[in-house]
């Protein structure tokens, strides 16, 4: 491996500097490159090096020859083996050593496209599948002619495989350990071309030193000419590898100029060449007589040869693919009279003889690599960039370039050019493209394409999902599937779940196992055992379960004649085991308290004696079935069941979804109360690269979130002004900082949540949603980050600058810290921070109230039309014709007919100057009575569609005057689209806004005032009542259609008769299903619906009129009948047919054990209905 000092010489002709290098290193050769000289002295340079005696024996193969081991027969092949080689070579491609056995076993080392490939081959017959052969890679750009060390060590199923001090650790599957091979090992190639292999047979050209196979020195023995080795082709013992003078363009100003022969009738090169770029100019040469040139340049990792020349069209050929792949190419151009051509790797690509050119005459100077600046006079043009990479072997017309005269100055001319060594660097090995991610890489830096990774970042190291079900709830999402990433940037993948959006988010994963399972015909010796997969691997369950609040599983166990315990010793008969492989005896409902159940805890089991309703062993089915909540031990992954060997014994199981709600490190918190006060933690450990993140909440103007110290390396994160946060690091390039500014001060006591990120390419910092900031990594700079001392959190070492305020959730790469558990041991610092509505108040919606709770918040939705976590979810209904919901605004006591005046002081405090009124609606009925809202003084407020399709809103607030009308007769409201009317008044000024772009403001004749307000009618209008003739129309005929969202002030009557929470005073008269009104225009609006059972909460039941009664006719009442007997007798037949389909199921679930069948929960429910039940909390589980 490659390794680089600077060193500082003396600055006079008699002192002496030394260094000793730290760490030592095992070298063969040392070059050392002067960087600069002494300005006020003379060029001189004078190295001593001592070093220690070091052993080596070398053989050199030319691509034709092996070396073959031979080792005794009769000993059996090691099942250890360690083979070490150093080799160079100037060849990708060659087999470095070779075992086979006769029935396709096989090791393998091999050298493929400047990458090591260890290939091990089990054809073993015992398995019952082919084995997948290991294949693992090392190294990159070994080509290089330099010396590289391996070391493979296999031991059974472990394989270590080292080249240059980095290790691959394989720990084979299966049958793996034996392998069935010949008693003979090739170096250097495969001396059997009679065995069959999967790959290139291609030989190793190159030199290979201290060659050792389990401790045996392959080289020594070949010296010596020993009978176990044999010799194919030309094999030396001394590397006499012809060395290539390579060069390395270092920068796109580099070039190289070159003299050639002026006037020459025919322009030939050739070279080779390495890069990663994609573009860059390879040659230029000028023509002479004619203003032209002979372009030769990399465009998207192709090769085009352009001959130009003025006032004819320039001659084009394109040439190979994916040439900046780092491996060496060889490029030859020729170009003469009526003839264009280049060879790219051998293949040929040449331009028909009438785009050649007519007569060629070379130029004086070839330029390589790029051109000099104008000032030096050249007609060298460049129009991609200049080329970074290597080349090697150059030659000018057919005569090779000797480099090392261009370096000692006497043959052409250059510009920043490393002579004599290949630069090039693979900066994707090793890759440091996290999560999956692609690396692909320039000259000078690699990039990572993260896509379909779920993750994000300059190296794939962010994830674009959240860690919980509770994150998402926060970021306003409902209910439904989503992705999760329990450990963040953490080497957990993500993984689908359901997230069920209630007032805590509920995490939902599902299984395999989710049907009922019968078992029949176990014993010890035969047991039934029954395993559980899920959507996620049990690392990623352990972190979400880790997470959570709270987790639970249901897992319902029904027996007959089927026993949990032996009785007799104790034994358990049956049980679960845990994502831990624990094996656990207690059952559902009960504490993990071995071989116990819900009723032994509750102590109403079937019988006293048993601490469990199976251990009673009777020969009727029972069940020992509740909620397992020790999270520790979730969720189940196996259930083993024994005991149903017996005549008539049989047990069956089921077991739910893992649910786990809440997230524990989402609302983990602390309050800093004074700039002294932090809490500490262990040291940050995130050399390569690191992710930090966290809310935070202030009033201070400045303070430090969190830092932690290196020797010279640190990372701080801090609050800098009122509207900056600075993230400062150090990782031995200097200090270097990163701030994000804000338009607004971030001390404002609201949550904001910052993100920062280092890693190999750049730092960032985020804040909210304000646009990130990057800083670039230097180019070949440090990387490391090496901390040492402890994490301060929100403070300092030096106990200045502290934060004054509150942290949560704070995590470093995907972990969360405890910051409430530190809290509660550290002195001026508090766990727990309230204050949350004043950040997350707006997601309650739609006049929803924010609730403070020791950790979060929640949507008070009492005074809301709507419902859900965030008061958002649309409480809608389906009107049959005829129906109605009426809200009752006070008790209905029995008044006279002329209001007397003791009901108008009773009801005089219902008085509203001011109303504000909001509902949606769908229907293609005229006329129509959207809303009514009555007065016990005969005053009232409806809105109406009236026959031509317009919409009114009528109010009478004095029952001696007519009413005031609104009317929008824009387009006909009918029209079976969704409509949102909004109504506002204040005392006489009465505001309507329809759809949101029809608004019209209105001042009220009638009154200002409602009084004795009594009901709101949706729907068909009950009572009679006087009002105005449009009014009683629409109210006769009601309303059919959807009705959605509906809130008069704070009442809303909808929520009320559909979501009963309390004594609310509602009717519900005929046909009314719980319905969505977003449907689209056609659909049929019941087939969403959710059917309720409507009873008067007020203890009556408004059934004085039928369903449907706007037309009372003997016709109607006929048919209705007629429909209810046909009915009937469908019923009846649907029955019968059910019967015969359950009889017929159980005879074929009773002929052979069956498990997971669809009618398996149908036939044990069939069972335990026939017979006693035990209790009838027992029905109930089942049921």
């Amino acid at each position: 491996m490659d390794m680089l000092w600077g060193f500082s010489g003396n600055a006079n002709a008699d002192s002496v500097v030394y260094y000793r290098l730290q760490p030592s290193i095992k070298a063969r050769f040392l070059r050392f490159l002067p960087l600069e000289w002494n300005p006020k002295g003379r060029i001189g340079m004078r190295i001593e090096v001592f070093g220690c005696a070091y052993r080596s024996e070398v053989v050199d193969l030319d691509g034709r020859s092996s070396l073959l081991y031979r080792f005794d027969q009769k000993s059996p092949s090691p099942i250890k083996e360690i083979i070490s080689l150093k080799f160079k070579t100037m060849e990708s491609d060659g087999i470095l050593l070779h075992r086979e056995g006769q029935n396709g076993d096989h090791i393998t080392l091999e050298l493929r496209r400047g990458k090591l490939f260890l290939l091990i081959n089990s054809a073993d017959t015992r398995l019952p599948s082919p084995h997948t052969p290991v294949n693992l890679t090392l190294g990159s750009l070994l080509d290089d002619q330099h010396w590289h060390a391996v070391l493979i060590q296999r031991a059974g199923k472990l394989v270590n495989f080292t080249v240059d001090e980095h290790r691959h650790r394989f720990h084979a599957q299966g049958e793996f350990s034996y392998l069935d091979l010949d008693s003979e090992i090739s170096f250097g190639g495969i001396l059997a071309p009679g065995k069959s292999v999967s790959f290139s047979q291609k030989n190793f050209h190159g030199c290979l030193e201290n060659l050792y196979y389990n401790g045996v020195d392959i080289i020594d023995l070949a010296k010596r000419q020993k009978p176990q080795i044999i010799a194919m082709g030309n094999v030396s013992f001394s590397c006499s590898q012809p060395q290539s003078v390579p060069v390395t363009f270092l920068s796109p100003r580099s070039y190289l100029a070159l003299p050639g022969s002026s006037r020459e009738d025919e322009v030939a090169a050739a070279f080779q060449f390495r890069t990663w770029n994609n573009a860059g100019l390879l040659l230029f040469s000028e023509l002479q007589l004619v203003s032209g040139g002979l372009f030769l340049f990399l465009n998207d990792g192709k090769l085009k040869l352009n001959l130009y020349q003025p006032g004819k069209l320039p001659s084009d050929i394109t040439a190979g693919v994916g040439l900046n792949d780092g491996q060496w190419h060889s490029v030859s151009i020729s170009a003469r009279r009526n003839h264009l051509s280049v060879v790219v790797d051998g293949q040929v690509a040449s331009a028909a003889a009438s785009l050649g050119p007519e007569q060629v005459y070379s130029g004086g100077t070839y330029y390589f690599g790029g051109c000099p600046d104008n000032s030096f006079g050249s007609k060298c043009k460049n129009p991609l960039g200049g080329f970074q990479g290597c080349m090697r072997r150059i030659s000018i017309s057919n005569k090779v370039v000797d480099l090392i005269s261009v370096q000692q100055g006497t043959l052409g001319n250059f510009s920043d050019l490393q002579i004599d060594s290949c630069g090039i660097t693979d900066r994707c090995l090793p890759n440091y493209c996290e999560h999956g991610g692609e690396c692909s890489q320039s000259w000078n830096t690699f990039h990572c394409n993260c896509a379909n990774t779920g993750y994000t970042g300059a190296t794939c190291h962010n994830s674009i999902y959240e860690q919980s079900c509770e994150a998402y709830k926060h970021r306003g999402n409902t209910s439904g599937f989503y992705y999760i990433d329990s450990d963040g940037s953490g080497p957990l993948e993500p993984f689908l779940l359901y997230c069920n959006m209630t007032e805590t988010a509920w995490t939902i994963i599902q299984h395999n196992g989710s049907e009922l399972t019968r078992v029949r015909n176990t014993n010890p010796e035969n047991p039934y055992a029954g395993f559980f997969e899920y959507v996620a691997s049990l690392e990623q369950l352990q972190a979400t379960i880790t997470r959570a609040e709270h987790c639970e599983q249901e897992l319902a166990y029904y027996c007959k004649k089927s026993r949990l315990v032996n009785r007799q010793d104790g034994t358990p008969l049956s049980w679960w085991v845990g994502r831990t492989n624990e094996t656990h005896t207690y059952w559902g409902g009960s504490s993990p308290d071995p071989q116990k159940c819900a009723c032994g805890l509750e102590g109403n089991c079937v019988d006293s004696q048993y601490y469990c309703n199976c251990d009673a062993d009777r020969n009727e089915w029972t069940n020992d079935t509740g909620v397992l909540s020790y999270k520790e031990h979730l969720p189940v992954t196996k259930i083993v069941i024994t005991d149903t060997g017996r005549p008539h014994s049989e047990a069956a199981y089921k077991l739910g979804p893992l649910l786990c709600r809440g997230d524990r490190s989402f609302w983990n918190s602390a309050s800093f109360n004074t700039e002294a006060s932090y809490l500490h933690f262990p040291t940050f450990h995130g050399e390569l690269s690191a992710d930090m993140s966290f809310f935070f909440k202030t009033t201070a103007s400045s303070g430090v979130f969190l830092e932690n110290l290196g020797i010279t390396d640190f990372i701080r994160i801090e609050l800098r002004s009122p509207a900056v946060v600075t993230f400062s690091f150090d990782v031995g390039n200097g200090p270097s900082e990163v701030s994000v500014q804000s338009p607004t001060h971030f001390n404002d006591n609201q949550w904001h949540h910052v993100r920062v990120e280092r890693n190999m390419k750049e730092a960032s910092i985020q804040v909210d949603q304000l646009p990130p900031e990057t800083q670039p990594a230097p180019a070949d700079g440090h990387v490391l980050l090496q901390l040492n001392s402890q994490l301060f959190v929100g403070g300092t070492a030096t106990r200045q600058r502290g934060f004054l305020g509150c942290l949560r959730a704070l995590q470093l790469n995907g972990q969360a810290l405890d910051l409430e558990d530190r809290a509660r041991v550290t002195p001026g610092v508090e766990p727990g921070c309230r204050g949350h509505c004043s950040s997350y108040g707006k997601l309650c919606r739609n006049g929803g109230n924010c609730r403070e709770k020791p950790s979060g918040f929640s949507c008070d939705c009492t005074f809301s039309a709507y419902s859900g976590p965030f008061c958002s979810d649309e409480i809608a209904a389906y009107f049959g014709s005829g129906s109605s919901v009426v809200y009752h605004f006070q008790e209905n006591y029995p008044l006279s007919k002329n209001f007397s005046s003791h009901a108008a002081s009773f009801h005089g405090d219902l008085k509203l100057r001011r109303e504000m009124i909001k509902f949606s609606f769908r229907t293609t009925r005229t006329p129509s009575s959207l809303l009514y809202v009555s007065s016990f003084y005969k005053e009232y407020l409806s809105v109406i569609i009236a026959k031509n399709g317009s919409l009114q809103v009528r109010y009478k607030l004095n029952r001696y005057q007519e009413p005031d009308v609104i009317t929008f007769d824009f387009k006909n409201m009918a029209d079976g689209q969704l409509h949102h009317v909004q109504i506002n008044r204040e005392e006489g000024v009465v505001f309507v806004e329809i759809d949101e772009n029809a608004r019209r403001q209105v001042h009220l004749s009638s009154g200002t005032e409602f009084s004795a307000v009594k009901s709101l009618v949706l729907g068909r209008i009950l009572e009679h009542s006087d009002v105005d003739q449009e009014t009683a129309l629409a109210g006769a005929q009601g309303f059919l259609g959807c009705l959605s969202a509906v809130q008069l002030s704070h009442v809303a009557p909808l929520k009320a008769a559909l979501h009963p929470s309390r004594s609310a005073l509602v009717t519900v008269s005929g046909h009314v299903t719980e319905s969505s009104c977003v449907a689209q225009a056609g659909t049929d609006a019941t087939s969403r619906e959710r059917t309720h059972s409507f009873a008067d909460h007020s203890g009556t039941r408004d059934d004085r009129e039928p369903l449907a009664n706007a037309i009372k006719s003997d016709s109607a009442v006929i048919g209705g009948l007629i429909a209810v007997v046909i009915f009937i007798l469908l019923c009846i037949t649907a029955i019968a047919v059910r019967i015969y389909q359950q009889k017929r199921l159980y005879k074929r679930n009773e002929a052979k054990r069956s498990e997971n069948v669809d009618g398996a929960e149908a036939v044990l429910k069939s069972q335990l209905d026939r017979q006693n039940a035990v209790s009838e909390n027992q029905k109930e589980y089942f049921f």
